[in-house]
């Protein structure tokens, strides 16, 4: 148990994870760097909705931006977490790209 800023939380206090490198290639397929060192392949084609229809422009996929460790796009108005994005990617053999 820890507590941050008043609130109690039951598991153990873990850094947060963040992007630190991002780097859009074909398909939507992202590289991505993390606060922990690791570089990993993340798939944004399963990331399903309304709020995601705008990533299948590649414009608008082509430009991401790191804003607070978060990878987000059109301005801020679509964001993914980066636990999200490192639970659902893949280890990066540079011998792929």
């Amino acid at each position: 148990m820890y507590i941050i800023n008043g609130i109690v939380y039951g598991s153990e206090s873990s850094e947060q994870m963040k992007i630190v490198s991002v780097k859009p290639l074909n398909d939507m397929i992202i590289l991505l760097t993390f606060s922990n060192g690791e570089t990993r392949l993340f798939d944004a084609a399963i990331l399903t909705g309304e709020v995601f229809e705008p990533l299948k422009n590649e414009n608008i996929f082509k430009n991401p931006i790191i804003d607070h460790g978060v990878v987000t796009w059109f301005d801020g108005q679509i964001d993914c977490s980066p636990e999200f994005m490192y639970e659902n990617s893949y280890v990066y053999d540079n011998m792929m790209v």
